[in-house]
């Protein structure tokens, strides 16, 4: 077991993220997470429905394609999504300054969930199809950051606790 006392953050990287544990002080109405979640869900997966049609229009060679099938796409858009959402109130816990957190924890995720549509281009799929499912995952991420830090907004944690 590690003993996480003594895992030190960087200063900087403190400051930048302003990583100063406000807890439960600065987390979002639980009304409005639930709310913005699911704005997250259908906002996400209309957009990755849209993408799905331009990408068949756009491509005809992509029509038919097994990843642009609304079951194909709506269980892994939902997952992802809801597990976004839960990271939202641990960034609030953990920043006073979530919004900035959120987005890099979010362009982070979003660029590692490139890693399926390279495997799938590298074993035969065609690189117009995954280039619009590469399209999908930068929406997903866009809509869904979106969808959270505006509708379930980080409550300021020094009002908060003077109140």
């Amino acid at each position: 077991m590690t003993d996480t006392s003594s895992i030190r953050i960087p200063h900087a990287i403190r400051e930048y993220f302003r990583i100063d544990l406000p807890g439960l002080r600065a987390q979002p109405r639980a009304g409005r997470l639930v709310i913005a979640t699911l704005v997250a869900i259908v906002g996400s997966v209309a957009a990755c429905a849209l993408l799905a049609l331009a990408g068949a229009a756009l491509f005809p060679s992509t029509r038919g394609y097994e990843h642009f099938q609304f079951a194909d796409y709506t269980k892994l858009t939902v997952v992802g999504v809801l597990i976004a959402c839960a990271g939202w109130p641990l960034a609030c816990a953990v920043s006073s300054r979530a919004r900035r957190l959120y987005l890099w924890a979010a362009v982070t995720v979003t660029i590692v969930s490139f890693a399926p549509d390279v495997w799938i281009a590298m074993h035969g799929q065609t690189a117009e199809g995954v280039f619009v499912l590469a399209i999908m995952h930068v929406a997903v991420a866009v809509v869904t950051y979106l969808a959270v830090v505006v509708i379930a907004r980080q409550r300021d944690a020094a009002a908060t606790s003077a109140a």
